[in-house]
């Protein structure tokens, strides 16, 4: 039995614990030493994540290097590790983007300096950068859980580091009440989601009697599956219904869908950049990641029968989304709408039921995660060199910061997902995969990158062009340290917009799986047919 995926959870969970263990000071090399120890475990865990992807095999089976550890023998529980490739390519999204969170954040945490020379809270930056680990971890473990009682709990540990991480470190740029409001949006955004935790327990608990009462007491995934799919596990299609709602429910305020989103625009406008980041970019795909794994594979029957109503939400979200973020004031609660919009597409295309909507869904979690992450870490650098969210404050940054204004531009084109940038491709998946089976749907989608290239472009104009506003004119450019945040996001933007082949290998053969499960299959294309008397057509 191989022990890799193992490893590349425990070894960003070891350095959780052994960050927050590291001797606090007030001195500079202390914090140094602290951020060195965090950065070098998630660039380890990096390694992992990329000897994983490379080591799976899209021909194999649908989950390989499988391990398991018997945990509570009673129940049927183990700690099961396997990847397919959905989960591998989420994994490595995951481990790319927490080392540039850490660059990104390197100054966010450091303790503040009293007036006397003294400073406050020694331990911050140790309790911020173990925090990070600590998601990864867990974040990993959820895309890698074959048990589905493991998942539940790494589903919901997760909420305590970001609590901790929306409400104790906050964005700087927030206002004299910005304590209050950060309380305020941690508060919200942990209720939400432990409201949806609790009705999934509620569902976990009740597939587990349903299924012990037919001989299968076990939450072993591909058990539970695989009898499903052979007709060994047979539930009541009303049972089967409550039971999905319960799960889709939790993963539904995690992805977050309209209209159980309201929470996430508050979390990213008083988190930092990098909290920011790790809640759209890596904690909500374990939402629409689960929806693919969990929710299509143990009731089929009951997502085909909510896929429309569940559609229609998405298309709501979509065009809600882009509508809120052409509104906004302030940049983060912008880039907070725009990206509840583009889960409104991911939703879609995994409840269109077509290879070419779920790939393009898959494709969509990855590219939003890293297009998004430029957007928004460019969004912070600007916002901490300015002291404000609002974007009545910015004018003619590109004229004093160049480099910067670049950055930012690439990021807004990304994000309303210009050929040649990596989210046009899975977006395109998306719409045509949609149209193929639900063309209304599918045609009022399109109006979502209409209205994001509205807010994208409008977002560029009022804040980089123009004459240079009071507050802007003496604007550092991008540092060395900044680049090296946003050069490999901007990179892989590029690649993955002229070359997304290396994902689609990886996350077609789960795709093709995940049809399976659900009795789907694409619908045929129409082809004229010819009738031919004596060779001649008519």
């Amino acid at each position: 039995m191989s022990y890799l995926l193992t490893a590349t959870c425990a070894v960003p969970a070891a350095g959780a614990v052994l960050t927050a263990a590291l001797p606090a000071g007030s001195d500079e090399a202390r914090r140094r030493t602290t951020k060195a120890v965090a950065l070098t475990v998630s660039l380890a865990t990096l390694v992992l994540a990329v000897v994983v992807a490379a080591r799976f095999e899209p021909g194999g089976d649908r989950y390989q290097l499988t391990e398991s550890y018997s945990w509570i023998r009673s129940f049927g529980i183990s700690f099961s590790l396997g990847v397919d490739g959905i989960g591998a390519v989420l994994a490595l999204l995951t481990a790319v983007l927490v080392p540039v969170v850490l660059l990104a954040s390197w100054h966010d945490a450091d303790p503040a300096q009293n007036p006397d020379g003294t400073f406050e809270n020694l331990r911050r930056t140790q309790a911020f950068f173990a925090l990070v680990l600590a998601v990864e971890a867990m974040v990993i473990v959820s895309f890698l859980a074959t048990d589905v009682f493991v998942f539940y709990v790494f589903f919901e540990a997760m909420l305590i580091p970001m609590y901790f991480l929306i409400g104790g470190f906050g964005d700087r740029a927030g206002g004299p009440d910005s304590g209050a409001q950060r309380s305020y949006a941690a508060v919200k955004f942990l209720l939400y989601n432990l409201l949806g935790g609790l009705v999934m327990l509620a569902a976990v608990i009740g597939l587990y009697v349903i299924a012990q009462g037919q001989g299968f007491a076990t939450f072993d995934l591909p058990t539970l599956t695989n009898a499903i799919a052979d007709g060994k596990l047979v539930i009541d299609p009303t049972a089967e219904k409550a039971l999905f709602l319960g799960f889709f429910f939790a993963f539904a305020v995690k992805a977050p869908l309209w209209p159980l989103h309201t929470w996430l625009p508050n979390a990213m406008g008083e988190a930092t950049a990098g909290t920011a980041v790790l809640i759209t970019a890596v904690v909500d795909k374990v939402g629409t990641f689960a929806m693919l794994r969990f929710c299509l594979g143990l009731f089929p029957h009951a997502s085909k029968t909510f896929g429309p109503v569940i559609l229609v939400l998405a298309l709501i979200g979509i065009v809600y989304g882009a509508l809120l973020a052409v509104g906004q004031k302030d940049i983060k609660r912008l880039v907070a709408y725009a990206s509840i919009s583009h889960f409104g597409f991911i939703i879609m295309g995994i409840f269109a039921f077509t290879s070419q909507g779920q790939s393009g869904a898959t494709l969509y979690m990855v590219n939003h995660g890293i297009s998004t992450a430029a957007w928004m870490l460019v969004a912070g650098f600007l916002i901490s060199r300015r002291g404000s969210r609002l974007i009545a404050d910015f004018g003619g940054v590109q004229k004093v910061a160049p480099v910067l204004a670049g950055t930012f531009l690439i990021g807004g084109l990304a994000t309303l997902s210009l050929p040649g940038m990596a989210p046009f491709v899975s977006e395109f998946l998306v719409l045509v995969g949609t149209f193929s089976k639900y063309p209304v749907i599918g045609v009022i989608a399109t109006f979502g990158i209409v209205l994001a290239a509205l807010y994208a472009l409008l977002l560029y104009q009022r804040t980089m062009t123009g004459p240079v506003k009071a507050g802007v004119e003496g604007m550092p450019d991008l540092k060395v340290r900044e680049l090296l945040v946003v050069a490999p996001l901007v990179a892989l933007t590029l690649f993955l917009g002229v070359y997304p082949k290396p994902l689609t290998d990886l996350v077609n053969p789960a795709v093709d799986a995940t049809l399976s499960q659900v009795h789907q299959t694409d619908k045929a294309p129409a082809h004229p047919v010819a009738a031919t008397t004596g060779g001649e057509q008519k």
